[in-house]
C-alpha cells in the first residue's frame, strides 16, 4: 500500500500534471508535496485551497442528503464517520484545473489530495478518476 510521496508521484504522471500536494485541511497544511505551485510556495497553495474545502465540507448545501447513498441529511458535517464530507472540487482557471479530492481515512478524514493541471494539456476526466484511485489505496499512518 502506497504511502504520500508514492501518491503523489503517481499524480504528478497524469498528463498535464503540474503540482500536487497532500493537505490537511482543518490546519491548512501540505503533508506531503510534488512538482510546482500555483503561486511559487506549497505552503501558501495548501493553506489557500484548504479554506476552499473547509467551506465547501462545512456548509450543509455540499453535504449528503438522505437521497444520497449512506446520506444522513443535513448537520450532518464532518464529524460524521461515513467518510468525506465531500467527493471532489474542481475549480477551472483560464491557465488549469485544480482537483481537490477528498481522502477517507481511519480517523477524522479531514485531507485531501490536490492536483493542479494545465488545461491545454490536461485531462480533467483522466485525473478524477485516477485521483479517486489513488486516494482509495492512499496509506496515512
Amino acid at each position: 500500500m502506497p504511502g504520500i510521496d508514492e501518491c503523489l508521484t503517481e499524480a504528478m504522471t497524469l498528463p498535464g500534471a503540474r503540482g500536487a500536494s497532500l493537505v490537511d485541511w482543518t490546519s491548512g497544511l501540505a503533508l506531503g508535496t510534488a512538482g510546482e505551485s500555483p503561486v511559487g510556495d506549497h505552503e501558501t497553495t495548501a493553506a489557500e485551497t484548504a479554506e476552499l474545502a473547509r467551506s465547501a465540507a462545512e456548509f450543509d448545501t455540499f453535504l449528503a442528503t438522505d437521497d444520497d447513498a449512506g446520506g444522513t441529511g443535513g448537520g450532518g458535517g464532518a464529524g460524521d464517520d461515513a467518510g468525506p464530507p465531500v467527493e471532489d472540487l474542481i475549480v477551472t482557471t483560464r491557465a488549469g484545473y485544480h482537483v481537490l479530492r477528498f481522502v477517507e481515512t481511519s480517523f477524522d478524514s479531514s485531507v485531501f489530495l490536490h492536483l493542479w493541471l494545465d488545461r491545454d494539456t490536461g485531462n480533467l476526466a483522466l485525473a478524477r478518476m485516477r485521483l479517486r484511485d489513488i486516494a482509495e489505496k492512499l496509506v496515512l499512518g
